[in-house]
């Protein structure tokens, strides 16, 4: 098969690569050319929001797009490409879905909308470097997904992935506790050691989307990890195990996290707060049943956590982690606990 990916050379665009080239399919890139591509693969310059005409006169079985944002630029490219491949293939996010405050949300869930000063906001921002569309997210992957259905009709393929982790996350979400682990010592941990997480490694979703475009599948999938299978003590436990690290945990209760300001998500990877964030309770809980009947498959943990960890040790060893706590606030805010905990109740 003959594919274009837009992007392409970061995260899961480089995987995709990987996986369409490890069973001999042909691989074109169309991308600004701000970061490094394989040598060997073909890559048009361009930036999708001006050079578009680059790419007709060609033809390929299916676009993968891996960085659309704006539902006028999907309309775009589904327009300029509609004669020109059999499928169209969205990258979403399972940050679509309007409600995840109950478990188990799954395909046919209501999506978010955005109201037309949304809209226009988003389109005014600038799109030349990476934008943060920040609360608009969720509901700009929603109209993406619909421009493309609207110009391509039965012809879409939207994935809606959760968190993707692994080797290249430039995130650093996952990474933050992988590294962090294999630092050893005490680690502050949050809240509840059996509370349920849900991701999936980019290579199990790259590889599943090969697949998928191979069958000439159609329709809206969630793609996510296994629901009620890993808990967050699993986690830190094989990344200690996987590093072999002198790490312990301490966990600390998500009233204490609150109190001290910690963010969730970005200075607490992985911790969303049960109790002060009722409409998230589903979100680490999304129903991926479909995907998993169609043949996405998940790999151990410990290969994840591998792979992640000796990624990291030979490329940014000496790069500041963008997500996870600081050392230094880290270990004020372990004192304080041990404080409150010496204290009389």
């Amino acid at each position: 098969m003959k594919l274009l990916i837009l992007g392409g050379t970061r995260f899961l665009g480089r995987y995709l690569v990987t996986a369409a080239r490890a069973r001999d399919h042909e691989v074109t890139l169309f991308n600004r050319g701000h970061h490094a591509s394989e040598p060997d693969v073909e890559t048009i310059q361009g930036d999708r929001y001006s050079d578009l005409t680059k790419l007709q006169g060609r033809r390929w079985d299916a676009m993968v797009d891996t960085c659309g944002m704006l539902p006028r630029a999907v309309r775009a490219a589904a327009e300029v490409l509609a004669d020109s491949v059999d499928r169209y293939v969205f990258i979403s996010s399972q940050n679509v879905y309007v409600d995840v405050s109950v478990p188990g949300v799954d395909e046919t869930f209501p999506l978010r909308t955005l109201t037309t000063e949304q809209l226009a906001e988003a389109n005014a921002i600038d799109t030349a470097g990476e934008p943060s569309y920040g609360a608009m997210y969720g509901g700009l992957k929603a109209l993406c997904e619909q421009a493309a259905e609207e110009v391509m009709p039965d012809r879409v393929l939207s994935i809606r992935p959760g968190l993707i982790v692994g080797p290249y996350d430039y995130t650093d979400r996952f990474t933050y506790w992988v590294v962090r682990v294999a630092r050893g010592g005490e680690v502050l941990a949050p809240s509840r050691p059996e509370r349920f997480v849900q991701f999936i490694d980019v290579r199990d979703l790259a590889d599943w989307t090969v697949t998928m475009i191979e069958r000439r599948a159609a329709g809206v999938y969630n793609a996510n990890g296994p629901t009620n299978s890993v808990t967050m003590q699993d986690v830190l436990d094989q990344c200690k195990s996987v590093s072999d690290s002198d790490a312990s945990f301490t966990w600390v209760s998500e009233d204490f996290l609150l109190q001290e300001n910690v963010s969730a998500w970005t200075e607490m990877p992985l911790w969303l707060p049960e109790d002060a964030a009722p409409h998230l309770k589903g979100f680490m809980f999304v129903n991926c049943d479909k995907a998993v009947q169609a043949g996405l498959r998940h790999r151990p943990l410990a290969g994840t956590i591998s792979d992640t960890l000796t990624w990291y040790q030979s490329s940014d060893a000496n790069e500041e982690l963008k997500a996870g706590i600081d050392a230094e606030r880290e270990q004020t805010l372990l004192r304080k606990w041990r404080e409150t905990q010496d204290s009389p109740q």
